[in-house]
């Protein structure tokens, strides 16, 4: 998580292109991974052109964030959004009789519809960037010369690995979920002029799903490195911590397998070890963890993470579903916090096993590899060293993200 800094005002030149940005959640502050991703296209892009933020807002301090956003867009249009267990029943059946998933009925909101139309009249436009999988639905008409959708990953990829793990009596459920944004997300796809992509396992995916090949451009989740200092592990640095927002199904699932398979064969070597659990609205399962005779601190969410960063020797990330990229293990390669990762946690990221960090995926090769980071400082001094040189060279977004040039064209100087 970065320490939110307000944003910059941006001018722009009469040249520039005018783009319409539709995202599902407003991208600041950038304190977890999809924001991130967003914030940093967002930055980028408003350096050369003129955009125009339309975002879904929750209640409570979304609004003031949104706020922060007008110095560097051109507008910014917030759309309220509530969620509700009643409204999502009430979404799932639209989608039994509609055939679209759920995910994508849920979002489908007037409110938006009406934003977007507005927004349209008030000024003129050359492009729009759909912002995640349910925002497409927004942009996909739209008589513009350019439609990009930015795919953070191929959902359908996620919800099919998560269905694997579900209980017998959600199984079927999620069954049916996934083989319908397959379909949805594919026939999307294809409808767009671009498609970008973070990793070219994502672009298989979702050319699978569309059954033809598809206009994309790989585009990396970038962050910021000059506001990621780099530091090495000092001796009070023995923790073992995650870092991810516990509401995302993934996670809990990973996390919560790291705590009941792996972490007691870590204790067998290093009893006295704390495992800390950071991330906003954790679910029941992972705050129950977190007893007074566990050694397991659940936090929650946490805005400044600096002291918890400093006392962390190592950062896991033992995923066993979900797709894209994942923003965590690029701070912790920026911030010189060595990683163990599963096979897929390291997906999309061009980091080698050994190189850059450790990847494991039984609870044994998991346990032995915190483990060894944790009693052989020099190796993973070594690990830190190198992750950081790879997030300098490749994830920088300054230079990261110059794919999107070929999009959207800077203004001639």
């Amino acid at each position: 998580m970065v320490k939110p800094q307000r944003p910059r005002r941006t001018w722009h030149t009469v040249a520039s292109v005018h783009i319409l940005l539709l995202t599902q959640i407003v991208p600041f502050p950038p304190d977890s991974g999809p924001k991130i991703k967003t914030y940093n296209v967002l930055r980028y892009l408003a350096q050369r052109h003129a955009v125009h933020l339309i975002s879904f807002v929750r209640p409570g301090p979304e609004a003031e964030h949104a706020r922060s956003l007008r110095a560097i867009c051109a507008s910014v249009t917030p759309v309220p959004l509530k969620r509700s267990r009643v409204r999502d029943i009430f979404f799932l059946a639209r989608s039994g009789v509609s055939g679209r998933p759920f995910l994508i009925e849920r979002d489908d909101l007037a409110n938006m519809r009406s934003a977007v139309r507005q927004v349209l009249r008030q000024h003129t436009f050359d492009a729009v960037h759909a912002d995640q999988l349910t925002m497409g639905q927004f942009a996909v008409d739209l008589p513009l010369s350019v439609r990009v959708l930015d795919e953070h990953n191929a959902v359908w990829t996620i919800v099919r690995r998560a269905a694997l793990h579900e209980p017998w009596w959600r199984r079927p459920v999620a069954e049916l979920e996934w083989h319908k944004l397959r379909a949805y997300e594919g026939a999307l796809c294809a409808r767009f002029d671009a498609v970008t992509v973070v990793s070219d396992t994502d672009r298989i995916d979702l050319e699978q799903a569309a059954e033809q090949p598809l206009t994309t451009l790989e585009i990396p989740i970038a962050i910021d490195p000059v506001e990621l200092p780099f530091e090495p592990r000092g001796p009070a640095a023995r923790g073992i911590l995650s870092l991810a927002t516990m509401f995302y199904p993934p996670n809990v699932e990973g996390v919560h397998w790291f705590a009941t398979e792996v972490l007691p064969l870590v204790r067998a070597d290093l009893p006295t070890i704390i495992f800390r659990i950071v991330g906003s609205r954790p679910p029941a399962q992972i705050q129950q963890l977190g007893t007074a005779t566990s050694a397991i601190e659940v936090t929650g969410y946490v805005a400044d993470v600096t002291g918890i960063l400093r006392q962390s020797g190592v950062l896991v990330v033992p995923l066993h579903s979900g797709s894209g990229m994942r923003v965590k293990i690029l701070e912790a390669f920026a911030r010189g916090i060595p990683v163990v990762s599963t096979s897929i946690g390291v997906e999309g990221i061009e980091a080698v096993p050994g190189e850059h960090l450790l990847v494991a995926d039984t609870p044994a090769e998991f346990a032995a590899a915190v483990t060894r980071i944790l009693c052989e400082p020099k190796m993973a001094a070594r690990l830190a060293y190198a992750a950081r040189t790879l997030v300098e060279r490749r994830y920088d977004w300054h230079t990261a993200l110059s794919p999107l040039d070929g999009l959207y064209p800077p203004a001639s100087t």
